[in-house]
């Protein structure tokens, strides 16, 4: 497994998350997720435009073996979506930590204190 970057958040869920300017919330998959997920053949990503709530199921990564639900880690709009993930979703698998998903526009980005730092996400993932 590639090193945790120590500036992303990480949920439970296995996405990764980064704040930057504006309070847009950079989102992706942990390299832990793609692998256990396998091949990425499909990746069902949320609209523009969208208003979602913290915890909400938005996006779909489908691969070989499985799909799995992403969820919201904060309240704000969709902003942004990685539209090259359309016609090359293995990206994620090529690059986990460099590859985002999705952006959001955060109401309250305290509401990412609320996931796990890097430590804490690989003591999760080792238990």
């Amino acid at each position: 497994m590639k090193p945790m970057p120590e500036n992303l958040k990480y949920a439970v869920s296995h996405e990764w998350s980064k704040l930057e300017e504006n309070n847009r919330v950079r989102i992706g998959i942990t390299d832990f997720a793609q692998s256990e997920l396998g091949d990425i053949v499909f990746i069902d990503l949320p609209e523009v435009g969208r208003k979602v709530e913290l915890g909400e199921q938005i996006a779909v990564v489908e691969s070989v073996k499985t799909a799995s639900d992403l969820y919201s880690p904060v309240n704000g709009e969709i902003v942004a979506v990685n539209e090259a993930l359309e016609d090359e979703p293995e990206r994620v698998n090529d690059d986990a930590f460099n590859t985002w998903l999705f952006v959001i526009e955060a109401k309250d980005p305290a509401e990412l204190d609320a996931l796990m730092d890097a430590d804490a996400y690989l003591n999760m993932i080792d238990a």
